[in-house]
């Protein structure tokens, strides 16, 4: 379903002319973002879900982490930016176009891919690590924090340089995106027109439910880590999945029942009558 959903997303927006604008290009790095996620993780869960797997080597475990923290700091960066794109449109109508130009978005998505390089210093710091604890991992996945539990060697650069990224990347994108809600409430409520306020609204409401979609396993998982160290295993199994499965499940399904463009040319896609 990720990957099938995912890939409509990106055949549509690349095979229907009216979808090439600057909302849309961010969307398919969100499709892009989350596709990837399930192509470095499909290999491990589904071979622990199904039995095949019962281990995995150590730099298959790095660079599996590696990708993972990558593409979620990437996720949260396209949802900056289309929280971005939304505020522009909302906010600076009549210079929209000229602000979102296809050079500009070309650079947001370079500096987006960019980003996942602060990650190397960190995998290159796991592979040197002394890991002489249990080799259990708490999920069908390998994280970073797994990988430091496991070591009985100095991990305060990882912790502290790993806490940093998150405060730096994930915290910071998620308050830039509380920002720029509020400018857009606060413009949209100036708006005399109850009707042209609903309008305006019903713009966000998808992006809205991505954030959501993205951030809320993200919170749990890190509560599960931080404070579940008694529950049961399955808890942090469960958790993890979610952590790993939801997002791109959901997002191309949000996107496809809210987005009318989206929802239309898929339909076609799939010889259905439009009503």
């Amino acid at each position: 379903m990720v990957f099938l959903g995912n890939c409509m997303v990106l055949h549509v927006i690349r095979t229907e002319p009216s979808l090439h604008e600057p909302m849309f290009y961010f969307l398919a790095m969100l499709a892009l973002t989350d596709l990837s996620m399930g192509l470095s993780t499909v290999h491990t869960v589904l071979g622990v879900l199904w039995g095949f797997i019962q281990e995995v080597s150590l730099d298959s475990c790095i660079a599996q982490a590696y990708f993972i923290h990558g593409l979620s700091f990437m996720e949260s960066s396209v949802l900056l930016a289309m929280s971005f794109d939304r505020y522009i449109a909302i906010c600076n109508p009549l210079r929209y176009s000229s602000i979102l130009t296809n050079k500009n978005i070309m650079k947001i998505g370079v500096t987006i891919l960019c980003g996942s390089s602060l990650l190397i210093p960190l995998a290159i710091c796991l592979r040197f690590l002394n890991y002489c604890h249990r080799h259990i991992l708490s999920h069908s996945f390998c994280l970073h924090q797994d990988l430091i539990r496991m070591a009985c060697s100095d991990i305060r650069f990882n912790s502290i340089y790993g806490l940093a990224l998150v405060i730096c990347t994930l915290l910071v994108d998620a308050v830039l995106i509380l920002i720029s809600y509020i400018l857009i409430l606060h413009a949209v409520l100036a708006i005399a027109s109850r009707e042209e306020r609903m309008k305006s609204l019903q713009t966000c409401v998808s992006h809205l439910r991505s954030v959501l979609v993205f951030y809320i396993p993200i919170i749990g998982l890190t509560m599960v880590h931080r404070f579940g160290k008694q529950l049961s295993p399955m808890v942090h199994v469960l958790m993890g999945n979610i952590y790993i499965l939801f997002p791109p499940l959901m997002n191309p399904i949000i996107y496809s029942i809210k987005t009318q463009q989206i929802r239309r040319r898929v339909q076609r896609l799939f010889f259905l009558k439009i009503s």
